[in-house]
């Protein structure tokens, strides 16, 4: 990876690097469309007949109206497949690869859609390879503390499965109630508590995968012991860019006796930063550390009312578990360090219930953000906790000049930003200048020490970015990765890799509504 010092000139950025060996994958759009059975939209006949033949034919979509649904996740841009496949079993992924390998037909694995960075948008066409009917969960072993479970399995009930044992599963994305583990595993989702408990792949024990040609493989073992190469390490966060998944197993973990969760106001988002810093900096690592601004305190509070300090410049959601002792010790240590750093109004969560209002107003502030403005657009850039109040005043700085509303909702804990830049799509003027504010914002974290992305994912928003992180040679060994896996390419092309004919987002061709807003 190239250090702060080798990154690109402006000139150097825009030479973008690109595949330029590989066959073309076959351009099913580029053929007319024949009405009736001749066509299933614009795969041909014997493509269409394959597909039926492996899966059933009514698990294979072909209706435009149909198609529309599939056509976006969570993010800017959308583009109709050619067909949805519903897979049920392994058997039906593996049969859907081979097909689509035989004929050289892109394959787009897809989970909820509830992706933020367009890792399931059929950007090149062809088929999209859904795999929530395959939502059972498959074992949980208590004794062992690990789940198997097939990748349709949402987060979320996969975590109140593991409660009947006493156990969790740990990565909760804002989206848990609607993501899917698969889709987690694909791009190595985190979530507040990810802090403490880390990411996706610190609780992947192992995976049954089905590579591009359909062959199927488990990866890895049973226990966090890894023996010869890592694959679950490389195919984790991969982005359906090398595998589909098709069972995972994970561990879970003991529910902590003892939780307990803090919030307190601050007059700025700067001082906040502070105090997130100082936190870190006297060796404390809480389960959760997570920051609201005013502007989205005010929208979340005028939703859940959940108690929210609408005077503060910005607040923190703080939360330690363990056992009881060692959580009053911890609680006591913050509080008072957040006092000292200009941290007021503190208060802690007295039962389950305000507790669980407190991270409703969390976890639904994207949503409520729909009061102020329609549509948003987000990056997830990372930096070192340090540079949280430069980043952040740049941030404040560019939406300003751009004269855009921009509501900040991060995990400050680890520097992972999500600035939310507020519009309204009707104004069809304001698309520019909402593409060029991101970008802007984006770089700021880049040349602040930062990454691109903390667990969005590169996807299609930030392929055109890759050149600012990486060297050619450093893109070009990622290419050869992918080789390995997916020799034809037909697995998710158009997404981590730079592409030269297109720009990282097109905000004309996607709404990006807040559907999380329930009085819409």
């Amino acid at each position: 990876m190239a250090g702060p010092a080798d990154r690109r000139s402006a000139g150097e950025r825009s030479r973008i690097l690109s595949r330029r060996d590989d066959p073309p994958l076959r351009s099913v759009r580029a053929q007319p469309r024949a009405g009736g059975a001749d066509r299933l939209m614009g795969l041909p006949k014997q493509v269409a007949d394959e597909l039926r033949r492996v899966v059933g034919r009514e698990s294979v979509i072909d209706s435009p109206n149909d198609l529309r649904i599939f056509e976006r996740d969570g993010s800017i841009e959308g583009a109709m497949p050619d067909a949805v496949v519903l897979a049920s079993t392994t058997e039906d992924v593996a049969g859907v690869m081979k097909v689509a390998a035989n004929h050289r037909i892109p394959v787009v694995p897809r989970g909820a859609g509830t992706g933020l960075s367009g890792g399931a948008v059929t950007i090149r066409g062809g088929i999209a390879l859904q795999v929530t009917r395959m939502r059972r969960i498959l074992e949980i072993d208590p004794v062992a503390q690990t789940a198997l479970v097939e990748p349709g399995v949402v987060n979320q009930e996969l975590s109140l499965a593991a409660a009947q044992h006493g156990l969790f599963y740990a990565p909760d994305p804002s989206s848990q109630k609607a993501c899917t583990i698969g889709g987690n595993a694909a791009e190595n989702s985190g979530g507040p508590h990810c802090l403490y408990y880390g990411v996706t792949t610190n609780h992947v024990l192992g995976m049954e995968v089905v590579l591009a040609d359909g062959s199927v493989h488990w990866v890895n073992g049973d226990t966090p012991d890894r023996i010869g190469l890592d694959l679950c390490g490389i195919l984790v966060g991969s982005e359906g860019t090398l595998c589909a998944i098709t069972k995972i197993k994970v561990k879970l973990l003991r529910v902590p006796p003892s939780i307990a969760t803090l919030l307190a106001a601050f007059p700025s988002i700067e001082t906040a930063s502070q105090a997130v810093s100082a936190v870190i900096g006297h060796g404390i690592v809480p389960a959760a550390l997570e920051m609201m601004d005013s502007v989205t305190v005010g929208a979340v509070e005028a939703h859940y009312h959940a108690g929210y300090p609408t005077d503060a410049g910005a607040v923190l959601l703080v939360e330690v578990d363990g056992i009881a002792e060692s959580t009053r010790e911890l609680t006591s240590a913050i509080s008072k360090i957040l006092g000292e750093n200009r941290g007021y109004g503190l208060r802690e969560a007295q039962t389950p219930a305000e507790r669980e209002l407190l991270w409703a107003g969390r976890k639904g502030a994207i949503g409520a953000l729909g009061r102020i403005k329609p549509n948003y657009y987000l990056h997830d850039g990372v930096v070192p906790r340090s540079r949280l109040p430069q980043v952040l005043s740049a941030v404040g700085e560019i939406g300003e000049h751009y004269k855009l509303p921009v509501a900040n909702v991060f995990h400050a804990g680890d520097g992972n930003l999500h600035p939310n830049i507020l519009f309204d799509l009707r104004d069809r003027e304001v698309l520019h200048q909402v593409e060029s504010a991101g970008e802007e914002m984006l770089r700021a974290v880049v040349e602040l020490g930062g990454a691109l992305s903390g667990e969005h994912g590169i996807g299609l928003e930030k392929a055109a970015y890759m050149p600012w992180i990486y060297s050619d040679d450093d893109l070009d060994a990622m290419h050869r990765v992918k080789d390995v896996f997916d020799a034809g390419g037909t697995l998710n092309p158009g997404k981590i890799f730079p592409d030269p004919s297109r720009k990282a987002v097109h905000l004309a061709g996607r709404t990006g509504l807040a559907i999380e807003a329930k009085w819409w």
